[in-house]
């Protein structure tokens, strides 16, 4: 065999070797990396997208956490303006009740001191008839006289 013709042929078999590669295996797996490299790229955007969407959560759940708690805050304050209120509401309520029981307390007082006064004034009568019967010597018939006991009632 030649060595010209030994070349050629290699050459025409690298260049179909080439050829074939390039139609064949070339096409498909530059292909197939292009369409990894945009899966690649896509995740990728996905990721920044999913890392920003998180930091503006994060930023509305910190939002959210301030309000509620600004709004807890304005709660309590009510709740202690509100027990004060209530405070207040008792202690008057109270003092009313105090003052109605003291004047009721009163009348009760004045009562009783009206009904000693007429137990006194009835003793005071049987007291002064007993003695008067002793002095006199005879029994006075309470009765007979008693527009003189009367008078002395009202006198006593």
């Amino acid at each position: 065999m030649n060595i010209t013709a030994t070349l050629i042929a290699q050459i025409i078999a690298f260049v179909a070797l080439i050829w074939f590669v390039n139609k064949l295996l070339w096409g498909p797996v530059t292909k197939m990396m292009t369409d990894r490299q945009k899966r690649i790229a896509d995740g990728l955007a996905a990721a920044d997208k999913g890392q920003h969407e998180l930091v503006r959560a994060e930023e509305h759940a910190k939002e959210l956490v301030r309000a509620a708690k600004a709004q807890a805050g304005e709660i309590i304050a009510l709740a202690e303006k509100r027990g004060g209120e209530i405070v207040e509401e008792a202690k008057l309520g109270a003092r009313s009740e105090a003052d109605r029981l003291v004047l009721t307390a009163k009348a009760e007082i004045e009562q009783e001191i009206n009904r000693a006064k007429e137990q006194l004034r009835g003793q005071v009568v049987s007291v002064s008839v007993a003695g008067a019967q002793r002095i006199l010597g005879r029994e006075i018939d309470a009765k007979a006289h008693g527009d003189l006991l009367k008078d002395l009632v009202a006198q006593i």
